[in-house]
């Protein structure tokens, strides 16, 4: 496949498969699908750091909670990373509904036109 080639209007049932996919599979795969790179890497790289943050607080609050077995010590959970977390995923998330949405105009946008040019 070579990369120069002019890329193919944006159909509305591909538009509307990258669109599901973007918000019901993992934000950013239904933007790289419908080749917007950028938003795409974008939108997965915040999604990933803020999984990967609320994973990581999950793993030290149950790591806490199992030290309660042995040890008389309270748990501090630390709520900032989980709020960090579910924050980055959110933001993620709307940014690829955006993105979605905007799919979801030019496919419309390209079927008028092509409408348009066959009669």
């Amino acid at each position: 496949m070579k990369l120069s080639s002019p890329r193919a209007p944006l159909s509305p049932a591909r538009a509307r498969n990258c669109a599901l996919m973007n918000q019901f599979a993992t934000p950013g795969l239904g933007s790289l699908l419908a080749r917007r790179f950028v938003a795409g890497a974008g939108q997965l790289g915040i999604f990933l750091a803020g999984f990967i943050l609320f994973a990581a607080a999950f793993v030290d609050e149950m790591r806490q909670y199992y030290n309660l077995m042995f040890s008389d010590d309270q748990p501090h959970l630390r709520y900032g990373l989980i709020f960090a977390g579910v924050g980055l995923c959110l933001l993620g998330w709307l940014w690829a509904l955006v993105t979605s949405l905007s799919l979801m105009r030019e496919a419309k946008r390209n079927e008028r036109a092509g409408k348009l040019a066959a009669s």
